[in-house]
Parts: structure tokens; C-alpha cells; sequence
């Protein structure tokens, strides 16, 4: 079997999604890592049997082997990293959110074009197996008309330091899970037109740890008179909570990634491992299985590997991400203005909380 060579750029939580989501794919073989800290791509590679390593992204891109790029890095560093695959001729996958902003994404697409290379961007919601079921039962009119679809995601916040950090991360909770929110969304309604999005958002508990919001709720409205409603925190103790609501005419369905699947625990000493984001182990837990598979990872990157090796249009393209930025960039004009903002919206900030705290 013909294997696709990936490179994967990062060496930290994501990575380790991406280096162990690929162990599930047949048809590719990850052959390399880089990351600026010797030490720990050292021992990231090591640990998922990677056969090497370097501490500069760009000499990783020289390798011939490698046709295939994954963006696991700290969003300001997204659109550089995707344009020097591009030019080094590999096709790219890069994480949530796309990248800080609309002139960024631009570039981003624009040297994919060029170098007739795919920019596939990592939406894992749509491959979830319970919320593409979720889709499916809308689609063949289980529902009726959809008009409302909701996505929740929240903990207590994020696992690594520079999410805290607004010039690094971009902004606080919705630029960093309301995005799977509003691109679940415009997947679920087939890519319809966003007509407006209104917002709102405060920062409750990390005052201290960040400039970003740490609470928000936003409702976007597509064409057709369809809705949907993005509840997104990082003030939510107990561990990860995502979950879909899909209301129609003549249906709805509720989907949930960890309750609803999860091993309900008690345990008076604790264990290793619980779920993402869980504080403790001790108590009563929900306690995961099958993590990854069910957030929709492996699949995800088997899809986007069928996209290389057999030239398929990705499910989730950079134009995706840029639609669902151009989203988020309306809701925080939203927050701070407290009004409902029109799209298109084509703002020139380096970075969308730029807009909340202006």
C-alpha cells in the first residue's frame, strides 16, 4: 500500500492529537516532527516512533518524502508556516482556527493556488461519528426543516500558556472553540450564506490570566431563516462539555461527546485519566473511551490524506476557514458594539480581539 508522507510542524497537545490519530490511518506514515525545543521534539518523536526530528520547520520541508504538512502550532504562527509548506511544495492541514486574520487567510489560500497544493482545514466536528449521524438524519428529513442547530463546548480552560495570550492566541474562548461552533454550523446547513452574527461575551474568572474573554454566546443567522446559537467557556468546571442541539419542524436531536458516552465513575483515591480537560479523577467522573474516535480525529485525517493521495476536494477547505473567521471577526464587532453585525464583514485588525477591547 501506497503511504502519504506527513510532516507534522508542533510537538506539543495538538501534535500529539495528529501523531496518534495518523497510527489509525494505513495510508500514511508520519516521517518527521519539528519544533524549536530539541529536548521535547526529541521526545515527542521517540514516543510515537517517528523517525525524525528537527528544530527548524523549513528544513523538515526539504524532505522529498513528505507530501503532506500539519499545522500544530500557536495560531499567530499559522499562516507563515502554511504559506513555506505551500512554497515547499506540500499540501497543508492546519488547525483551528485558521489563522489571526482576513489578509493572512488570503495569503495562506493564495500560495496553495499557486503551488497547486490543498489547504484543508482541521474541523473535527464534521467528522465526529455521532454529529455527521446527526447530519444525516437531517438530511434524509428525519427533522423537517431545520431551524435551529446549537453547539456547546466548555471547560476550564485551555491546556497550554499561550492561548492565554491575546497577541499570540488571537483572542480568549470564542476565537478558540466558537470557531468549531460557527463552522459546524455552516457545514450542517450545507455552506449557506451567514446573513448576521450577534454576540456577546465577558471574562468572569481568568481576569488575571488573560486580556480574552472567558464566557460567550453567540447567535448567527443563515439564509432561509435558519439559526444557530454557539455557547462557548473556559469558566465551566468538571472537565470537557460538548454537545449538539439540532431542532426542526418535525424532529430534534440531542448529541453529546463526553456524558453521553462516557463511563459514569466513582473512585475515592482517583486514576490516571478521565476526560480532556477533567481537574481531577477522585469522586464521581465521567470517564471517556475511545477519545479521539469519537471527537472524529482519525477520521479526519484519513480524509484528509484520501484528499492528497487521490485528489479529492477536502470537506473542509481554507476557504472554510476563512469563512468561519471572517465569522468570528463579526461577533466580537458584535460584543463590543452590542449590536447585530451584517456579512460580509472585512475588517482590517491583526487579530480579532482587537475589536472587542478597541
Amino acid at each position: 500500500m501506497k503511504q502519504v508522507g506527513v510532516g507534522i510542524i508542533g510537538s506539543q497537545f495538538e501534535a500529539t492529537i495528529h501523531a496518534e490519530s495518523f497510527q489509525s490511518v494505513p495510508n500514511a506514515k508520519v516521517v518527521a516532527a519539528a519544533s524549536p525545543t530539541e529536548a521535547h521534539v526529541r521526545e515527542f518523536t521517540k514516543k510515537y516512533g517517528i523517525p525524525k526530528y528537527f528544530t527548524n520547520y523549513r528544513d523538515m520541508l526539504k524532505l522529498d518524502e513528505i507530501e503532506l504538512v500539519t499545522l500544530a502550532l500557536p495560531n499567530y504562527l499559522h499562516a507563515q508556516a502554511a504559506i513555506d509548506a505551500a512554497e515547499a511544495g506540500k499540501h497543508v492541514v492546519c488547525e483551528k482556527p485558521l489563522c489571526m486574520n482576513l489578509k493572512e487567510a488570503d495569503e495562506m489560500i493564495g500560495a496553495c493556488r499557486r503551488n497547486g497544493v490543498k489547504l484543508m482545514y482541521a474541523e473535527e466536528l464534521c467528522f465526529a461519528p455521532k454529529y455527521v449521524r446527526a447530519k444525516q438524519l437531517a438530511d434524509e428529513g428525519a427533522l423537517g426543516k431545520v431551524y435551529l442547530v446549537k453547539q456547546c463546548e466548555k471547560h476550564f480552560g485551555p491546556h497550554s500558556e499561550w492561548f492565554w495570550d491575546v497577541n499570540r492566541s488571537g483572542g480568549g474562548v470564542l476565537f478558540d472553540m466558537g470557531c468549531h461552533a460557527f463552522e459546524f454550523m455552516r457545514w450542517f446547513y450545507d455552506k449557506a450564506p451567514v446573513e448576521s452574527v450577534y454576540a456577546d461575551m465577558d471574562t468572569h474568572v481568568h481576569e488575571a490570566l488573560t486580556k480574552g474573554e472567558d464566557d460567550s454566546i453567540a447567535v448567527v443567522r443563515f439564509q432561509g431563516k435558519r439559526k444557530g446559537l454557539a455557547e462557548d467557556s473556559w469558566a465551566k468546571r468538571g472537565g470537557m462539555d460538548d454537545r449538539i442541539e439540532v431542532f426542526g419542524s418535525e424532529g430534534v436531536v440531542y448529541a453529546y461527546l463526553h456524558m453521553g458516552i462516557a463511563l459514569i465513575t466513582y473512585s475515592e483515591k482517583g486514576y490516571g485519566y478521565a476526560v480532556e480537560k477533567a481537574p481531577t479523577t477522585k469522586g464521581w467522573t465521567f470517564t471517556i473511551y475511545e477519545e479521539l474516535w469519537n471527537y472524529g480525529f482519525p477520521q479526519e485525517m484519513q480524509h484528509f490524506v484520501n484528499c492528497v493521495e487521490k485528489d479529492w476536494k477536502p470537506i473542509e477547505t481554507g476557504e472554510d476557514g476563512k469563512a468561519t473567521l471572517e465569522m468570528l471577526l463579526a461577533a466580537y464587532e458584535s460584543a463590543r458594539t452590542g449590536k447585530k453585525v451584517q456579512l460580509p464583514f472585512r475588517p482590517s485588525v491583526s487579530k480579532p480581539i482587537d475589536l472587542w477591547l478597541s
